[in-house]
C-alpha cells in the first residue's frame, strides 16, 4: 500500500468532511472538489465522481460571480469623483479594497481557500470537467446528462474525435431529443447572436431583430462582467514578484496597465467562441449590420438609420454603408444619430488605447499602436477605432454580401485550360452547387488505375497518414496510406515495381498542373501533402451502419457547424488553399464524396467515385465534404492537398524530387541515393 497516497487521501477527505458541515456561508474549494471528482472517477466511484464534479462546476460558478458582484458593488459604493487630492484617491482605494474583501468572505467564505493552481483553471477553461461527466452519466446510464455534457465538452474541443463519435452514438440512442444536446457553459450573447443569424437566414427578420437586441444587452453586460474579472490579481512578466523593487507610483502603473491590458482584451474574449484561439470576424459591428438591413426589411426605417449610423461609427467612411444612410436620411427627411450605448463604448475603447500607449512608455514594454490598429493597408487614420483584435478586422459587411441594393457577385475565378487533352471537365462550381469547385473525368486511364491500385496493395500500410491509427474515423473500416517518398524509395529498393512508383509520383504532378491550371491561379501552387489512401470496409461490421467513412469538415479551418463558422487556427492545417481526390476504382459499394452547406448536414453534391475522376476544390469553409460510408469492398485514391505558400511545401515531395532526379541522371547507378533512412518515418 502507498503510506503517502493514502494518508494524503485521508487527510484530502478529513478536509472535504469539515468543509461539508461547516457554515453554508462557506463554499467548497472547486479545486478540492475537482480532485475528489477524479478521484472517485479512477476508483469507479462514479456517483461520487459526478457528485463532486457537478460541485467543482457550482463552486467555480460562484467564485466567479462573487468577484464580479463584489467588485462592481463596492466599485459604485466608493467611486472616484474627481477633483480629488493624493490621499483622498488612496483613501477610495483602500475602502474599495476592504469592501471587495469583506463582500467576498461572506459569500464565499475566507479567499485563500479559494486560490487555486493555474493547472486547475485551466481544466476547467478547456472543459475537462464536462469529460468526466461524460463517462460517469454513461457509466450510471443517464444518457440525457452524458449528451448534455458531452455536447458542453465538444463545443470547446470540436478536434476531439471520440467525444464526437460519443454525441453521434447519443443521437441514435431511443427517446434522445434534440433539447438533450445543451452547452451548459454557453455565453448568452453569442447564443443569443448565432439564434439571431439563423433566423434572418431564414427570412424571419422580426425574429432576428428580437434575438440581435437580446444579444447587443447580453454583450454589454457581459462586457461589464469581464472588466470586473480583470481587477484580479495580475502576471507581471519578467519580473519575480518577491524581487520586485518599484517605486509606488511604477507599480501602480504597472498593475494599471496590466489591468487596463485585460480590459481591452475583453473586446476580443466576448467575440471568442470556447476552444477558439481567433476571434469571430467583426463581432459587435455585425450585429448592427445585420439589424440595419433586418429593420429595412420590416420598414422600419428610422431603427435602421440608427444602426447604420451605429455601424460607421466602427467602420467610418465605409461606402456601401454610408449610400444606405443616405437613402435612409432622404425617405425619412431625418439625420439621425448612432445609439448612446455604442458611442460610449468607442470613446471608452479611443481612452483605453491612449492610456495603453503612455503605460507602454513607462514600462518599456514593447507595446506598439500598432498592434491595436487596423492595419488596412496605407496610412493609419486616427479615427479607425482600435482593439484587442487587431482594429476591428478587415471584413465584409453582411449587407454587401447579401446584395443589399447595388452590390454585385463576386466572380469566380475558375475555368482555365485543363493542361491534358484527355481530360474531361464534368462539372464546374455552379453545378455542383458552391464555389471554387471541379470535377473531372479521364485524368488517368484505365492501365494507370491498374497499376496504381495494384501498388497500393503492396505499398500502404494501416494507420499510415493517421498517427498510426487504423481506423482513424469511424470503427467500421480500415484505413491505409502511403507517400510518394515511400513509396519511390520502395521502388528503388526493388520491392514494388519502380515504374508504378514513377507513376504516383508523375499522377500527383498531373493534378497539381491541371487544379493550378484551371483555378487561374496567378502563383506556383506547391504540394502540402500528398497519400496514396485505401478505406476497406470492415467485414460483419456493416449492419445498420449510420456513421461516415470520413465526418463532414473543412482541410484548412475548424468546422463549427452550430455557429456557421470555420475557425481558420490551429490544429487545422491553415495553410492549405487546395484540395483534390483522384479515385482510382469504382467496385466498391457506398463511399460516396459530398459537399454540404456549413451546418454540415445539408448535402449540396454528391460524388460517385470511378477510375480517372478526380474532384478539386479550394479547401477553406466555403467547401465542408465528407465521404460516405464504405459498406462493401474497397475504395482507393491519391489525395492531395496543396498550398500557394512555398513555406509550407511538402518536405517528403522536396526529398522525392530528389530522388526521381537521381533516377533520371545516367549516374544514378553509380552515386547510389543521398537520402537519409529516417525521412521515411
Amino acid at each position: 500500500m502507498d503510506v503517502n497516497f493514502s494518508f494524503g487521501r485521508a487527510l484530502s477527505l478529513a478536509l472535504l468532511a469539515l468543509l461539508l458541515t461547516s457554515s453554508a456561508a462557506i463554499l467548497k474549494p472547486y479545486d478540492l472538489l475537482y480532485e475528489n471528482a477524479v478521484r472517485s472517477f479512477t476508483e469507479g466511484d462514479y456517483t461520487n465522481a459526478v457528485r463532486y464534479m457537478e460541485g467543482a462546476l457550482s463552486s467555480y460558478a460562484e467564485v466567479t460571480s462573487a468577484q464580479v458582484r463584489c467588485r462592481l458593488r463596492c466599485q459604485d459604493q466608493h467611486p472616484f469623483d474627481a477633483p480629488f487630492r493624493e490621499l483622498q484617491f488612496f483613501e477610495v482605494v483602500l475602502h474599495r479594497s476592504a469592501c471587495i474583501n469583506t463582500c467576498i468572505e461572506e459569500k464565499i467564505g475566507t479567499q485563500s481557500m479559494h486560490k487555486v493552481s493555474e493547472d486547475v483553471i485551466q481544466d476547467f477553461n478547456r472543459r475537462i470537467p464536462y469529460n468526466y461527466l461524460q463517462l460517469a452519466y454513461q457509466k450510471l446510464k443517464q444518457p440525457e446528462d452524458a449528451a448534455a455534457a458531452a455536447h458542453t465538452y465538444f463545443q470547446a474541443n470540436p478536434e476531439h474525435v471520440e467525444m464526437g463519435q460519443n454525441l453521434e452514438q447519443y443521437k441514435n440512442q431511443e427517446g434522445m431529443l434534440e433539447e438533450h444536446f445543451v452547452d451548459r457553459e454557453a455565453r448568452p450573447h453569442q447564443r443569443s447572436f448565432s439564434a439571431g443569424v439563423r433566423l434572418y437566414d431564414d427570412g424571419d427578420y422580426e425574429g432576428a431583430i428580437v434575438m440581435f437586441e437580446k444579444a447587443l444587452v447580453e454583450y454589454y453586460r457581459a462586457d461589464v462582467k469581464c472588466r470586473a474579472l480583470c481587477q484580479g490579481p495580475q502576471r507581471f512578466e519578467g519580473h519575480d514578484h518577491l524581487l520586485y523593487r518599484y517605486s509606488l507610483h511604477e507599480l501602480i502603473s504597472d498593475h494599471f496597465t496590466q489591468t487596463l491590458h485585460c480590459d481591452h482584451e475583453c473586446v476580443r474574449d466576448l467575440a471568442t467562441r470556447p476552444g477558439r484561439l481567433s476571434p469571430m470576424e467583426n463581432y459587435l459591428p455585425l450585429h448592427y449590420d445585420y439589424l440595419q438591413f433586418a429593420y429595412f426589411h420590416v420598414d422600419m426605417l428610422e431603427e435602421a438609420l440608427q444602426c447604420a449610423h451605429t455601424y460607421l461609427m466602427f467602420h467610418q467612411g465605409e461606402e456601401f454603408m454610408t449610400d444606405n444612410v443616405k437613402y435612409y436620411q432622404e425617405v425619412l427627411g431625418t439625420l439621425g444619430r448612432p445609439r448612446e450605448k455604442a458611442a460610449w463604448y468607442l470613446r471608452r475603447h479611443r481612452q483605453e488605447v491612449e492610456l495603453l500607449l503612455i503605460g507602454s512608455d513607462i514600462m518599456g514594454r514593447q507595446f506598439t499602436e500598432g498592434q491595436y490598429w487596423s492595419s488596412t493597408g496605407g496610412r493609419e487614420d486616427s479615427n479607425r477605432i482600435p482593439s484587442g483584435t487587431d482594429g476591428w478586422m478587415d471584413y465584409v459587411p453582411i449587407s454587401e454580401k447579401k446584395n443589399s441594393t447595388e452590390s454585385q457577385p463576386q466572380p469566380i475565378r475558375e475555368g482555365g485550360p485543363l493542361v491534358y487533352d484527355s481530360v474531361q471537365l464534368v462539372q464546374n462550381s455552379v453545378a455542383l452547387n458552391g464555389t471554387q469547385r471541379v470535377l473531372l473525368d479521364d485524368v488517368i486511364s484505365v492501365e494507370e488505375c491498374s497499376d496504381l491500385k495494384q501498388l497500393a496493395q503492396a505499398v500502404t500500410m494501416a494507420g499510415d497518414g493517421y498517427r498510426g491509427k487504423m481506423s482513424p474515423h469511424t470503427p467500421n473500416e480500415r484505413f491505409e496510406g502511403a507517400t510518394v517518398l515511400k513509396t519511390l524509395l520502395y521502388g528503388f529498393e526493388g520491392r514494388v515495381p519502380l515504374k508504378s512508383a514513377r507513376l504516383f509520383y508523375d499522377v500527383s504532378e498531373r493534378a497539381r498542373r491541371i487544379i493550378q491550371s484551371y483555378f487561374l491561379l496567378n502563383s506556383t501552387l506547391h504540394f502540402s501533402y500528398t497519400h496514396l489512401v485505401c478505406r476497406t470496409a470492415i467485414t460483419g461490421q456493416q449492419d445498420h451502419r449510420n456513421d461516415l467513412s470520413h465526418p463532414i469538415h473543412a482541410d484548412n479551418c475548424l468546422l463549427d457547424p452550430e455557429a456557421n463558422e470555420c475557425w481558420k487556427e490551429p490544429p487545422a492545417y491553415t495553410y492549405r488553399d487546395y484540395s483534390a481526390l483522384l479515385y482510382l476504382n469504382g467496385d466498391f459499394e457506398g463511399g460516396e464524396f459530398i459537399f454540404t452547406e456549413m451546418d454540415a448536414k445539408t448535402v449540396t453534391a454528391s460524388v460517385k467515385p470511378k477510375c480517372g475522376r478526380m474532384v478539386g476544390f479550394s479547401s477553406g469553409g466555403e467547401n465542408p465534404h465528407g465521404v460516405k460510408a464504405v459498406t462493401r469492398g474497397q475504395r482507393c485514391a491519391v489525395a492531395l492537398w496543396f498550398t500557394l505558400d512555398p513555406l509550407f511545401r511538402e518536405l517528403e515531395r522536396l526529398q522525392a524530387d530528389e530522388v526521381v532526379q537521381d533516377l533520371d541522371s545516367k549516374s544514378a547507378g553509380h552515386q547510389g541515393l543521398n537520402i537519409n533512412p529516417k525521412d521515411e518515418l
